[in-house]
């Protein structure tokens, strides 16, 4: 999907992962994706001051939990830090966008998007701060851009790829930093009859915009890549957007430290790349890449703290 939102010159561009919550004094782009998620934009026009959230479910019930996860206490935590600045709450306006019901694993499910809905106009109602926009509800994922130098906001709608799951094959987001190894891997899933790609990414950056654009069944993951290496971004996966997700790595031998540490964070399956000869013409042992997406495709993924 294209991103036609244009960072204005001069102004930075803040991506909002979820968890994350920012108050600006400056004029920034804050961008996020959402799906069954809420993000709360809260702004002050005398102030020229801004904030936004963006969380994953409603209620926080363990002090152990992440308090940017939770609608109340992560909206309560924004709120308040905007205040901090101005305690006039009058002076506060607000807006709420997602909590839809995306259809396949782009929502956590079980009306998750209702009740997020519900604890953002609850807190706001609770500090007295007007809602004067809503894009929430519905059935699509959405791209949400707040500009804190206009307090506007642009939307753009993240369709579902797919509504019916039958009969159709499963989709495998190959994430490698190595382009040559990325179509070797391509090419080993399109000789299969059971599984196509996606979509592929060379970071783990990309490769969270891909989850939520394309909402893969399977990720193959590399670990060592530039930015966020592969086992820091499985763990915000397991903790954020739960995928099956196979490492493909060549730090990750049988009985390693680091096979044991992905599994750990939630891998279900674990590949030493060199087993996979990938750069041989034999398919031998590139039968190993297809039995371990076979088994991921089987698997049940839950969400961590």
């Amino acid at each position: 999907m294209k991103d036609d939102v244009i960072t204005p010159i001069g102004m930075d561009r803040i991506f909002l992962l979820p968890g994350d919550l920012c108050v600006t004094e400056k004029p920034v782009l804050f961008a996020t994706l959402l799906g069954s998620c809420v993000a709360v934009c809260v702004y002050n026009r005398k102030k020229g001051i801004a904030g936004m959230n963006h969380f994953l479910r409603n209620r926080r019930t363990n002090d152990a939990d992440s308090a940017g996860k939770f609608g109340d206490s992560s909206t309560r935590q924004l709120i308040k830090s905007l205040l901090a600045k101005d305690n006039n709450a009058r002076h506060f306006e607000a807006k709420i966008f997602g909590g839809g019901e995306v259809v396949g694993n782009l929502s956590l499910g079980g009306g998750i998007g209702k009740f997020n809905i519900g604890v953002a106009r609850e807190i706001l109602k609770e500090f007295n701060i007007p809602i004067v926009e809503e894009d929430v509800g519905g059935k699509q994922g959405r791209k949400v851009y707040f500009n804190t130098k206009d307090f506007t906001v642009q939307v753009r709608d993240i369709e579902s790829r797919h509504k019916d799951y039958s009969g159709r094959k499963i989709r495998v987001l190959i994430v490698d930093d190595v382009d040559l190894v990325r179509k070797l891997l391509r090419n080993i899933i399109e000789k299969s009859s059971e599984f196509e790609v996606c979509a592929e990414a060379a970071n783990a950056f990309e490769a969270r915009d891909k989850i939520v654009e394309m909402d893969p069944d399977i990720i193959s993951l590399d670990i060592i890549m530039p930015g966020l290496d592969g086992l820091d971004f499985l763990k915000k996966i397991m903790q954020y957007k739960p995928k099956p997700v196979v490492i493909v790595s060549t730090i990750a031998q049988v009985g390693s430290a680091i096979e044991r540490r992905a599994k750990e964070l939630g891998a279900v399956g674990v590949i030493d790349k060199e087993d996979l000869e990938l750069y041989k013409f034999q398919d031998s042992s590139k039968l190993k890449y297809i039995v371990a997406l076979k088994a991921a495709s089987m698997s049940i993924v839950n969400i961590k703290k």
